[in-house]
């Protein structure tokens, strides 16, 4: 791998999930990376080859010493919580942690030099929304803590890049799901309330059974439909991103998705034809909330970034299905 003569990139929130996937992106496309993380919520082997700096985003200090020392000028961030449940029943946690630590981040980068930053959005923003596929200029209706959060920072970056030289892309994700598909970096079910990773522990495990909220929706099967995207495209998405400020690009907000919706049922489906047996699980209610379908509009992503998505349903059901098969052992 011949490194870019490009500055290293910053990622927080980088040994996280989707985070660990991105840094995995970025090496390979030859970008030196620098991982800012507390470790409170991610995993330190998961940052693999990339220099690990153990600490958080709200400490202007630091954020302002890695950027000078290492000469950085473009950021992704990804440093968040992210559960809903959990959002709700800690909310000044939530706006503490993901709002007042973006906009201390934002501020220090911003002042130390840096003119690029990704960040890590989600289509929760929208709400229910009025209308799909989805595309970016749907109105923003929050309906948990976690989505205000988001939506919070949203607005903190579109002031920020009228007013200064840090311009960004927010990217809206849909449904993150899967392993990477060579195999090294995968989710951690004891952690997520996710569909596919309790699909997969579910069916693993036998324990717990699967919640199935809601079979009655006007929707093809009556379960919801999602759109759900490998978190090997949504890592690729933030290196496209990035190319795209390098060459002037504006802020602005993109959604990332597949453009196609599929049902609780068909990712269960999908799910039994690779394990070969049946997901255990029960037919609950709806939970309030739940919006019925949501997709995304992909037009945006591959107008502006020359995004398009490489892999389907099945590809994210059997990349999680080999990862966590073979990592069975984590805390339930």
């Amino acid at each position: 791998m011949t490194e870019s003569s490009r500055p290293p990139v910053l990622v927080t929130g980088g040994a996280g999930y989707i985070g660990s996937h991105t840094v995995a992106a970025l090496r390979r496309a030859g970008r030196r990376v620098v991982v800012l993380d507390t470790l409170e919520r991610g995993r330190r082997d998961a940052v693999v080859d990339a220099e690990l700096v153990v600490g958080d985003v709200a400490d202007r200090a630091l954020v302002t010493e890695l950027v000078e020392r290492h000469g950085i000028r473009e950021v992704v961030h990804f440093a968040a919580y992210k559960s809903v449940p959990e959002s709700m029943d800690e909310p000044g946690m939530y706006f503490t942690n993901n709002v007042a630590g973006s906009i201390a981040l934002v501020e220090a980068a911003r002042d130390a030099g840096v003119t690029a930053l990704v960040f890590s959005s989600s289509c929760s923003v929208v709400g229910n929304p009025p209308t799909v596929p989805v595309d970016e200029e749907a109105p923003i209706a929050p309906e948990s803590v976690y989505a205000e959060t988001k939506a919070m920072v949203e607005r903190v970056l579109d002031w920020t890049g009228r007013t200064s030289d840090l311009q960004s892309v927010t990217l809206r994700y849909f449904n993150a799901a899967g392993a990477a598909m060579d195999g090294t970096l995968g989710e951690d079910w004891s952690s997520t309330t996710n569909l596919v990773p309790l699909v997969m522990r579910a069916t693993i495990t036998g324990s717990p059974t699967l919640q199935v909220y809601g079979t009655d929706y006007p929707t093809r099967d009556g379960t919801c439909i999602r759109d759900y995207i490998h978190v090997d495209d949504l890592a690729r998405a933030h290196v496209l991103a990035l190319d795209h400020l390098a060459d002037g690009g504006a802020t602005t907000v993109v959604n990332v998705g597949t453009g196609v919706g599929s049902t609780v049922r068909e990712v269960l489906a999908a799910t039994e034809a690779v394990a070969g047996r049946p997901v255990p699980h029960e037919e609950v209610g709806r939970r309030p909330g739940d919006p019925a379908a949501t997709w995304a509009s992909n037009d945006r992503a591959r107008e502006l970034l020359g995004f398009t998505p490489e892999h389907d349903l099945d590809d994210i059901i059997r990349s999680a299905w080999e990862w966590f098969s073979s990592h069975a052992d984590q805390p339930a």
